[in-house]
């Protein structure tokens, strides 16, 4: 620490010295001295304890509201009382058969019972692996090669999906040339740059994105969007495949899906379909999910015939704790009352920064969050960005690291945990007084940072 170091993060490094030993440790075990790449956090990330309802626990003690919230987990917070009987319970009983069980066919039939899409499911160990398989179906389904995404949309970090620019632009190392060529990348909610690859490219198998928008949002994609999409994979004999990985009993308890009555071919669920443990799974119409039926034909099941295994597919452990989150949040009473202290949540921190004189938006629709900091000359409003004509350049990325650096430690320091968009989650179990809370600490926080603004200028 130096006279030129934020005060925010001063008061980070201040407060959380146990952590700061514990990545110490850490970056000689694992690469950058994290375990997933969100929780990376300079000078170092936060370790927690022990965490209970809304809140967490640090290694040195300290509490705070909590808005990782698993990654977007656990709508229905840490340790829900059900859950964890579940789980205690299920743990005497075993927690992995190797053998098919009549928890995985609950499980199922429970999500077929609320996602519109859902004709047949199959099981998988995360999202990522989720998000993989429904590609791989979607090209043996139409037998194309091609799949068109959205720029700033994510559906996880297998090859096909972890790449921002296609032909000779830049992209991560170790993705070659030819899966970057079977990707289409088109700017979010761009229907004419859509129109314009189904009309000039006959191989596209399918259309992906995440249905509210990229990051829950944070580049928010509108209902018209998804329908004028769904209009034109039906024209082109295009899959559209919605990634609820976030969105999936979040949005509401059918997903995005249900909430604007648009139906897609297949749909990929992580996160609270698991109910805090690990777990993913493809729904979606039967025909295209009968592709990995085996059948008394072999050569069917040597080229047409869509294998797919995981050794923690469906365990015991990841279907009971699903199955009873599910069930929890199916008649849409949970899901509201995290909508509504999200609602909540974004009028308090624009208050907060109305009142304090700083040009910041925070915006966001059911349970989510985004903090948006604008210059003092931009002019943005929640309708310009709700309408989903904002560039994705100016919701996502725009924000210099430092800046979130600052706001990132400030809050911590100040007892809030966010996700490093920065934003967050809301779950059911948030309060009142967290909210108040938390909008307290936002104010505190801001007047740090002005104040190093101001040292800096």
């Amino acid at each position: 620490m130096n006279d030129q170091t934020p005060s925010t993060v001063q008061a980070y490094v201040e407060k959380t010295p146990k952590s700061r030993a514990l990545y110490q440790r850490a970056r000689e075990i694992f690469p950058s001295g994290v375990t997933h790449d969100s929780r990376y956090l300079q000078p170092y990330p936060l370790s927690v304890e022990r965490a209970d309802g809304s809140h967490k626990w640090d290694v040195d003690g300290h509490e705070y509201i909590d808005y990782f919230g698993g990654h977007g987990a656990l709508l229905l917070g840490h340790n829900h009382p059900a859950v964890v009987d579940a789980v205690r319970d299920q743990l005497t009983k075993g927690t992995h058969y190797g053998a098919s069980h009549e928890l995985e066919l609950e499980w199922a039939e429970q999500i077929i019972q609320m996602v519109p899409c859902a004709d047949k499911v199959r099981f998988t160990g995360s999202g990522t692996e989720a998000s993989l398989l429904a590609l791989r179906l979607a090209r043996a389904y139409t037998g194309r090669p091609k799949i068109l995404r959205f720029t700033s949309n994510f559906h996880g970090w297998h090859d096909q999906v972890a790449f921002t620019t296609t032909g000779d632009g830049p992209h991560p190392a170790g993705i070659t040339n030819n899966t970057t060529q079977d990707t289409i990348l088109c700017e979010p909610n761009n229907v004419e740059q859509v129109k314009h690859a189904l009309t000039t490219h006959d191989d596209i198998a399918a259309i992906i994105l995440e249905p509210t928008g990229a990051s829950f949002g944070r580049v928010p994609t509108t209902g018209d969007f998804l329908r004028s999409l769904r209009l034109l994979t039906q024209e082109h004999d295009v899959l559209l495949i919605f990634d609820e990985v976030v969105t999936g009993f979040r949005v509401a308890p059918g997903g995005a899906q249900e909430h604007h009555k648009v139906t897609p071919d297949l749909a990929l669920f992580a996160k609270i379909l698991a109910g805090g443990f690990p777990g993913g799974a493809v729904a979606g119409r039967a025909n295209i999910m009968d592709l990995m039926t085996m059948r008394d034909d072999p050569k069917w099941n040597t080229t047409h015939r869509v294998p797919h295994q995981g050794t923690f597919n469906a365990n015991p452990i990841s279907a009971r704790a699903g199955l009873t989150a599910l069930r929890l949040v199916a008649d849409g009473t949970l899901t509201q009352k995290a909508n509504q202290s999200g609602k909540q949540l974004r009028d308090a921190l624009n208050d907060v920064a109305q009142k304090q004189g700083l040009n910041w938006i925070t915006y966001g629709e059911f349970s989510g969050f985004h903090i948006l900091p604008l210059a003092d000359d931009q002019t943005l409003s929640l309708a310009d960005i709700a309408s989903g004509t904002v560039p994705h350049t100016t919701l996502k990325g725009s924000t210099p690291a430092n800046l979130i650096q600052q706001i990132r430690c400030g809050l911590i320091a100040e007892g809030v945990d966010i996700i490093p968009w920065p934003g967050g989650v809301i779950s059911s179990v948030h309060t009142p007084a967290d909210i108040e809370q938390t909008a307290d600490a936002f104010g505190r926080m801001l007047t740090r940072v002005k104040e190093h603004q101001g040292k800096a200028g």
